[in-house]
């Protein structure tokens, strides 16, 4: 094999890079050709590390950040994935229950014997009425309101149970602002006989009809927009 003397060789490459044109390099030996090609190509990967990389990095760095939520997020949902079942048996039981109360709303064709029903608790209880005047009905988004304002005299206890029969009407009836006086002036004396004022309140729901005249009116409200 040959001999190759290092010196001799070492003195070769250093000699190729004295007196370099830096404005020829493409006359300039091939050491230094190759020197320069090694530092355009470091060169070009720093600045790819830099301008590239680097945004990887922090894109990177914002993912593991985000990693405890996503682990949090997938304990709950996988928790009520493994309640659903339960979770569906509970809203069939809410959709019962909301069910079972717009039944206990009267429709509008209802409201005329429910009206009667109230005057009739009151009568059955040997009550006098001294004023049963229905007021104007408050529609809201999927049932109307309808207040009446009512004032009877009677025992106490026949007041009391009057109160109590409302109450267990079959169709919801709240009372609102009740007072319950005794006579002044020329009917002080009369039997024991007390005045009671209350507002009583029933609840309807809409038909069809209304509850689109009531989306109407809100769309219309707020500009068409949803």
């Amino acid at each position: 094999m040959p001999k190759i003397d290092l010196n001799a060789w070492f003195a070769d490459v250093s000699a190729q890079f004295q007196g370099l044109n830096p404005k020829e390099p493409g006359q300039w030996p091939l050491a230094p050709k190759l020197a320069a090609g090694f530092a355009v190509m470091v060169a070009v990967i720093g600045a790819g590390y830099f301008f590239w990389l680097s945004d990887v990095q922090s894109g990177l760095e914002a993912e593991r950040n985000r990693e405890p939520q996503l682990r949090d997020d997938f304990h709950n949902k996988l928790a009520q994935a493994v309640n659903l079942p339960e979770l569906r048996k509970q809203k069939s039981q809410v959709e019962e229950y909301v069910t079972q109360l717009e039944k206990q709303l009267p429709g509008k064709a209802e409201i005329d014997s429910l009206l009667s029903d109230i005057s009739s608790a009151g009568v059955g209880r040997g009550l006098q009425f001294e004023l049963f005047r229905p007021g104007q009905v408050l529609v809201k988004d999927y049932y109307a309101e309808l207040p009446i304002a009512v004032r009877v005299s009677g025992r106490y206890h026949d007041i009391g149970a009057f109160a109590a029969d409302v109450s267990n009407l079959s169709r919801i009836v709240t009372l609102h602002n009740l007072v319950v006086v005794a006579p002044t002036g020329a009917q002080a004396g009369s039997n024991g006989l007390l005045s009671m004022e209350a507002t009583a309140r029933t609840y309807r729901y809409l038909d069809p009809a209304e509850v689109a005249e009531q989306k109407k009116a809100a769309t219309k409200a707020t500009g068409g927009k949803k």
